[in-house]
């Protein structure tokens, strides 16, 4: 029988301008996991370089088939024998437009799977704090599950983590652990992120993995932190504070299974049609609660 049980580890980062030392330092903390037992070690969001300028990003970044770090982290999953998961890194894809690619790579250095976040942090918060991804990054199209020796896992990329169609659709497909490594601003961090990743939890019935981007950073942007490690009820096995580090816990794939029979949302899902606005009153029949 196929083993199902296995160690997640999340690598939380506080990734700046140079890539060469984000690199240094994710190597450094990949490799920590990778002595305390990890089978699968996710970064988080940008780990090659977090900075708000587009000139020094696009100075700084390559092609997928050019970016020494992305070579770099191959041979890091072949020298430390786990499946190393690049939260993502920042890829140029043409002209001045990048991607924030994931990347899942086995033990033997081979990429086993790509996601392009599909869903842009284009947003204005109220301390005045704007942000505008699909200025600088193309969305993609594409929803991703890939298989790990234990089960299968969804792609996500933090941002993603407000839309739980996407997560339900990985759900569907066969995905027990959800991915959905981050750099959440801290204000938007300290109101949502535990809300929300544990929700996508309960509401697939999957394990969340969530590697975060933590602290002040040399751009002046502050990230939550607290990279999470959920159980498919919901209740939290590992969490990070704020500080770059590694945290660990056992994933055992067959309570999966088990959480989607006592609850089985997935199994129970309809589809319905949304009436129109108008200025009669709408009433909701056989609702149901939960």
């Amino acid at each position: 029988m196929t083993k199902r049980t296995f160690i997640a580890a999340c690598v939380q980062m506080r990734s700046g301008r140079t890539v060469s030392r984000n690199v240094e330092e994710a190597v450094r903390l990949v490799s920590d996991a990778a002595a305390q037992g990890a089978d699968y070690v996710q970064t988080p969001e940008m780990t090659n370089i977090l900075v708000r300028s587009r000139a020094e990003l696009f100075d700084a970044i390559l092609p997928e088939e050019a970016c020494p770090a992305l070579a770099a982290f191959q041979e890091l999953a072949r020298g430390t024998g786990v499946y190393l998961h690049l939260g993502s890194l920042a890829i140029r894809v043409e002209g001045e437009r990048a991607a924030n690619r994931s990347f899942l790579i086995d033990p033997q250095g081979d990429i086993v799977a790509r996601y392009d976040k599909i869903h842009m942090f284009d947003v204005d918060l109220p301390d005045g704090e704007t942000w505008r991804e699909s200025e600088t990054y193309r969305p993609g199209e594409q929803a991703v599950t890939a298989r790990l020796p234990w089960g299968a896992i969804g792609l996500t990329i933090c941002y993603d983590v407000r839309f739980p169609t996407l997560h339900r659709a990985l759900a569907e497909a066969g995905a027990e652990v959800l991915a959905s490594p981050a750099a959440f601003t801290k204000k938007t961090g300290e109101a949502h992120w535990h809300v929300l990743l544990r929700a996508r939890a309960v509401e697939t019935g999957s394990f969340v993995v969530a590697a975060a981007q933590g602290g002040k950073h040399e751009d002046g942007r502050e990230t939550f932190g607290h990279s999470l490690i959920i159980d498919p009820w919901g209740r939290v096995l590992a969490e990070a504070g704020d500080s770059p580090g590694v945290v660990l816990a056992e994933i055992d794939l067959d309570k999966a299974p088990e959480i989607r029979r006592r609850i089985p949302s997935l199994e129970n899902g309809r589809r319905f049609s949304v009436l129109p606005l108008s200025n009669e009153p709408t009433f909701l029949r056989d609702a149901v609660g939960g």
